[in-house]
């Protein structure tokens, strides 16, 4: 079978795991690139190169060329997308073993994670600043804008979570509310919600039937939507948050590479100053192993001990060292 009908054959499996759009996007990305470079290096046109060609010696000569200008998580990346291909391959009986043993796998440092910068104020100065109108915008929503930032704040949903969410996915009694969030591959989790959101929920769904009609909408309908009525999408999410940063004026303490993920990682990190042990933060996170929890932790710790160290007492203490003479 040539490699482009495989290709497809696989990306159409990976639908049966409610991937998002997004991450299949980026396998179909991933596959072609190495392909590409795969076929280059055989000899043929992209569309004829064969399964049953791809040796560990040309797959691991497609990987040097596509790492050239990449970075180790874009190969990683990759690697783990041509890893699952090429064992769907040998499932299917395509090929008789996956060469991806002979592909080296760059190492990657671990990733630290990154809250709001500061003293750890900046969530409530945002907050603060967002539910007093400072957003500014042809058609303000501050009961919708608020939402969207609390429910990030006190749950740590990532964007796909938050913006998968329905009007039943909260339930429960007053007083004692979860959340149903669907995370990644599908996995669900159920996060508790104080009556603080759930407040801040009432008021925005009252606004909403203020602004749209009082229409009963069903438990299926998107509980997060945009000034149209429609589901919020990923790109509107991203702008909201970009622009509440900016008129709570605290854009300066979000870290590079990091958006609606800061609220995630402020999140965490602030329940780890708090005393949250690891296998708990993997539980609210819906982490699928506790290492990244353990970095919360090891990170707070690290972030205590340099507050600690700057105690004036120390220095008192270096200066009365005794003279350890000549």
């Amino acid at each position: 079978m040539r490699l482009p009908e495989a290709a497809a054959e696989f990306v159409s499996s990976l639908r049966t795991k409610k991937l998002s759009p997004h991450t299949i996007a980026g396998y179909e990305r991933d596959l072609r690139s190495v392909a590409a470079a795969a076929a280059e290096l055989a000899g043929v046109p992209a569309a004829d190169l064969e399964v049953r060609r791809l040796s560990g010696r040309l797959v691991r000569g497609a990987f040097a060329e596509f790492a050239g200008p990449r970075s180790a998580a874009s190969v990683n990346r990759a690697w783990s997308a041509w890893n699952q291909f090429l064992t769907f391959c040998v499932a299917e009986g395509m090929l008789e073993g996956n060469p991806m043993a002979a592909v080296p796998r760059p190492k990657q440092p671990a990733k630290a994670p990154k809250p709001l910068l500061g003293d750890g104020t900046a969530s409530q100065t945002l907050l603060e600043q967002v539910a007093a109108g400072a957003r500014r915008a042809r058609d303000p929503w501050v009961e919708r804008d608020l939402v969207v930032l609390a429910l990030a704040l006190v749950t740590g949903m990532r964007s796909a979570e938050l913006l998968g969410l329905t009007l039943g996915s909260v339930g429960g009694s007053a007083g004692d509310r979860r959340i149903q969030v669907v995370g990644k591959g599908g996995k669900t989790r159920s996060l508790p919600i104080e009556p603080p959101i759930e407040r801040l929920i009432e008021e925005y769904l009252a606004s909403r039937s203020r602004r749209f009609g009082p229409a009963a909408l069903p438990r299926s309908a998107a509980l997060l939507v945009d000034t149209r009525n429609e589901p919020l999408r990923r790109g509107g999410l991203q702008y909201l948050v970009r622009q509440c940063y900016r008129y709570a004026g605290v854009h300066d303490r979000v870290q590079r590479g990091t958006l609606v993920h800061a609220l995630r990682h402020e999140f965490a990190t602030r329940l780890a100053e708090r005393g949250a042990s690891a296998h708990e933060l993997m539980e609210l996170l819906g982490h699928s192993s506790i290492v990244t929890g353990q970095a919360y932790v090891a990170s707070t710790a690290r972030e205590v001990r340099a507050a600690a160290r700057g105690n004036p007492a120390y220095g008192v203490l270096d200066r009365l060292r005794p003279d350890p003479g000549p």
